[in-house]
């Protein structure tokens, strides 16, 4: 069975609520959801959606819905871990019919009848995010199980821990080959704006990885 090295940082408080506490204090879901990034994330999934025809789409952490306004999904149910998140979404899009959103807690979510399903499994920018092994194990487990044709993740792809941070980088895709094995990598989308030439707040050090189902 896989494990990672567990290296919780100390006095992390965990990634729920870490991000209810972001977002009651006034946060948002961070530099990548807003300006250039957003739009480059758009014109990406955008173009992947219709290319394929995806009629529905299912993402694992949608934060405040900033980056979904950009989006162009036929069907989409958004998924996260804070409740004040999950709010704001159910505000920001109350008249349109073509999405919903649902509070995710990984440790109550068994979706053997795949009431949870669509065509296409997201992950943007939530990765190096789940600093705790077992949110993360849960997560990709749910993501990949979610999809039935495609999972594009957003994400940095090496280890390195950050101590007292609410971040975690991971080298995922070794994890995605031993655990999620009926998916096979059938492209990369590399980063437009890379953070060391664009600094932190202009730049990511996200690319995208695109799987399919064999």
């Amino acid at each position: 069975m896989w494990r990672f090295k567990d290296t919780l940082p100390p006095r992390f408080p965990g990634s729920a609520r870490y991000w209810d506490e972001r977002y009651r204090s006034g946060g948002n879901s961070g530099a990548g959801s807003y300006g250039r990034l957003a739009r480059f994330k758009a014109e990406v999934l955008n173009g992947f959606v219709a290319h394929r025809n995806v009629q529905s789409v299912i993402e694992f952490g949608c934060g405040d819905g900033a980056q979904l306004a950009l989006a162009m999904y036929p069907k989409y149910i958004g998924l996260d871990v804070s409740t004040i998140a999950i709010r704001l979404c159910i505000a920001k899009y109350s008249r349109d019919n073509s999405k919903s959103f649902f509070h995710y807690d990984g440790e109550c979510f068994d979706d053997k009848n795949g009431i949870f399903r669509a065509e296409l499994g997201l992950s943007l920018d939530v990765i190096y995010h789940l600093v705790e092994d077992r949110v993360f194990e849960s997560y990709m487990h749910n993501l990949f199980a979610a999809a039935s044709r495609f999972v594009i993740i957003y994400s940095s792809n090496f280890d390195e821990v950050i101590p007292n941070t609410h971040m975690r980088h991971r080298k995922f895709t070794d994890y995605v080959a031993a655990q999620s094995p009926e998916y096979s990598l059938i492209d990369r989308v590399k980063q437009r704006y890379p953070i060391g030439i664009h600094g932190e707040q202009e730049g990511s050090f996200s690319d995208f990885y695109i799987y399919g189902r064999m």
